[in-house]
């Protein structure tokens, strides 16, 4: 068992919040750094023209489709590794971590074939067409090829992040993230003998970032002796990709009804004009900044819980869980403060059309004030996940995405346009993040009293 895992059972009520701080924070540094990348690199895409903006704001519901199956993947590593640590079976928490980095990289090596072959229906589907269809295809080719060098960083991370190491993963990704933002600029415009690739570039730096850190991973883990490396027995490698899907493909299907919610959102924006892609591809990526706090505690807190829940410390979970809850309400609106005040600078550094800057500070006027709330459900997404109640955040995603945030959002639309959708998106995330606040606290009571009897 490692250190951080004994430190979990000694908890008192009053060291959980220093406990989760520590957890947290090595986590939100090396997103912080890894955003702000990926920020740099909209920005120097949008340099190149509205047209190559707009491209890549189509690509996001697509690419993030792989990137949330790699994050219900690493869902279901962390839990299943958690709670097999928390029980101190360190063999087969071993034995689980590279069934999952093999199990992953099939995967979305499938996913990724399929969606190269399908790239022109897919996106002409969402309503690319034309000049942006064609940067569309020059960036998602490379994308897809590189696209399993994706999956090996986020489920080592998360092994690491089971054992109770959270610094570690961070320096992957803000490394990760500084060799993206070096070879942008250096591939999109060239430099010296280095030709100007365009959109292309930019998803060659993509993949080598990708690159370095699957190397990285791959490396340390072997290292530290977190994964086995020898030959497991058939029957023992189904048994271990069930655990591991039972968990993370629920989790996988939570995370990508979220970029097909934003792919059928990017559709509607379609209607009005390629302005309002490129602006809403903008949005996304804003608030990716954001929510950066509530995203490092969506990593860190499930090791937590999957710890205390492996150790029947369910008491704890809920504390945590209430804690995490409380206190992003207050820094998403403290967040939202800022961006609005911001919001014509931010707007002016991606544009100079201003029917895109417009619609890029009505974005961020009207939508982060709902991200306390958006917080709340991701955090119980995870919780749920950490449970091994995988169907449960399934659920919620259903309800979330498909019962309030999209229908509102296309009704606020045909109502009141673009800002009417962006209203619509607030108010689903009033709605669900009610129902996810009382739905998660009933569970953990449930499991409180069943495991009492």
């Amino acid at each position: 068992m490692t250190t951080s895992t004994k430190a979990a059972y000694s908890l008192t009520k009053d060291d959980i919040q220093s406990t989760l701080v520590a957890m947290t924070l090595p986590m939100l540094v090396g997103m912080i750094t890894l955003m702000t990348f990926n920020l740099v690199d909209t920005f120097f895409i949008s340099m190149l023209g509205t047209a190559q903006l707009a491209a890549i704001s189509f690509t996001f519901p697509v690419s993030f489709a792989l990137i949330s199956l790699s994050i219900g993947l690493s869902i279901g590593t962390s839990a299943v590794i958690a709670k097999a640590l928390g029980a101190g079976r360190l063999t087969e928490a071993r034995t689980d971590g590279q069934v999952a980095l093999g199990l992953s990289a099939v995967m979305v090596a499938v996913l990724a074939l399929a969606g190269y072959y399908f790239t022109v229906p897919l996106f002409s589907a969402m309503g690319a067409a034309g000049e942006v269809l064609l940067y569309i295809r020059q960036y998602m080719d490379i994308w897809f090829a590189g696209a399993v060098l994706l999956v090996l960083p986020m489920v080592g991370n998360a092994v690491l992040r089971a054992a109770g190491d959270t610094k570690t993963p961070s320096i992957i990704m803000a490394c990760s993230g500084l060799v993206n933002a070096v070879l942008d600029p250096i591939l999109i415009f060239g430099v010296g003998p280095v030709p100007a690739f365009g959109m292309q570039g930019a998803a060659v730096a993509t993949v080598i970032s990708w690159l370095f850190g699957s190397a990285l991973i791959l490396f340390l883990l072997v290292k530290r002796d977190l994964i086995s490396t020898g030959w497991i027995p058939w029957q023992a490698l189904l048994t271990v990709c069930r655990k591991i899907l039972r968990i993370g493909l629920p989790a996988a299907g939570a995370n990508m009804l979220t970029p097909l919610a934003m792919a059928v959102l990017t559709a509607i924006m379609a209607s009005y004009g390629a302005e309002a892609v490129a602006a809403f591809g903008v949005g996304a990526r804003l608030e990716s900044i954001a929510c950066l706090v509530v995203l490092a505690l969506s990593m860190t807190l499930p090791p937590f819980v999957s710890q205390n829940y492996g150790a029947g410390l369910l008491h704890r979970v809920q504390q945590a869980y209430r804690l995490c809850g409380r206190f992003v309400m207050l820094w998403q609106f403290a967040v939202y403060l800022l961006l609005a005040v911001l919001a014509q600078p931010l707007a002016g550094l991606f544009s100079n059309e201003p029917e895109v800057i417009r619609i890029i500070c009505w974005f961020i006027w009207i939508v982060p004030l709902s991200y306390g709330l958006q917080g709340i459900i991701i955090l119980t997404n995870s919780s749920f996940n950490a449970l091994h109640q995988p169907g449960s955040a399934l659920l919620l995603s259903i309800v979330r995405l498909f019962v309030f945030y999209v229908p509102l959002a296309w009704l606020g639309g045909e109502l009141f346009g673009v800002t009417g959708l962006f209203i619509g998106c607030v108010l689903g995330n009033i709605f669900t993040a009610a129902i996810a606040w009382g739905w998660f606290n009933r569970a953990v009571q449930r499991s409180q009293q069943e495991a009492a009897v």
